[in-house]
């Protein structure tokens, strides 16, 4: 899962950064509002973190022009602004979650899960299908209930499947998801996971959908 956070205080934006990749997911960082529009406009992002005090573009702003543009990707403000009717500004420009400074970093990933959720449509904390079933929050997958140990690229592209079970992923969509600004992909590396998650699991379980992607067995 790709992530963008958009945070001008460097200190506090390194500490978040590091933290989510302990967690699992890509992280790019910008510190300016304009530099964050313009990455929303070229990326597929699952979650997008908005310190609202942004220089060239506010956070406000951005969410406006995000939220105008009909982009649903879940945003989470992060600010230190925490009165009431700030909070109450920023949910109604189209914030998912409003999350004040200082603040606990597990609450924040706690954020995150949920925002993805409700954007999926999913109320459950764990995602099942074709007896596969993943836990976001634990980072566990079992296969008809027994434990089944993947890697963290091999739990990305999993993830990036059955939260939309039926529907095709195409590889771009898949290298998106696993690689963040100036990492190398090399030309074969989707295709290994996949090999890796069909013999882990079930030799069946992932389709190949010529020249568009994968997609879950029914």
């Amino acid at each position: 899962m790709r992530i963008l956070l958009a945070e001008d205080d460097v200190s506090l934006g390194e500490s978040i950064e590091s933290w989510l990749e302990l967690d699992g997911y890509v992280v790019d960082r910008v510190t300016r509002g304009d530099l964050a529009e313009t990455a929303l406009a070229t990326h597929d992002y699952h979650c997008v973190l908005i310190d609202r005090g942004l220089p060239g573009l506010t956070g406000d702003d951005l969410l406006r022009r995000l939220r105008a543009r009909r982009d649903t990707v879940p945003a989470i403000m992060i600010t230190a602004r925490d009165a009431v009717p700030d909070r109450i500004e920023g949910l109604d420009l189209g914030a998912d979650d409003y999350l004040v400074k200082p603040f606990d970093l597990e609450e924040l990933s706690a954020r995150i899960r949920a925002a993805m959720r409700r954007r999926d449509g999913h109320a459950e904390p764990a995602l099942s299908h074709g007896g596969v079933t993943l836990d976001v929050a634990a980072k566990q997958v079992q296969f008809q209930g027994a434990p089944v140990d993947l890697t963290a690229h091999e739990f990305a592209i999993l993830h990036a499947l059955i939260r939309r079970p039926g529907h095709i992923v195409s590889r771009a969509q898949l290298e998106e998801s696993l690689y963040g600004w100036g990492d190398e992909v090399e030309s074969n590396t989707i295709e290994v996971h996949i090999y890796n998650l069909r013999r882990k699991l079930a030799p069946d379980l992932i389709k190949t959908v010529r020249r568009q992607g994968y997609r879950l067995a029914d």
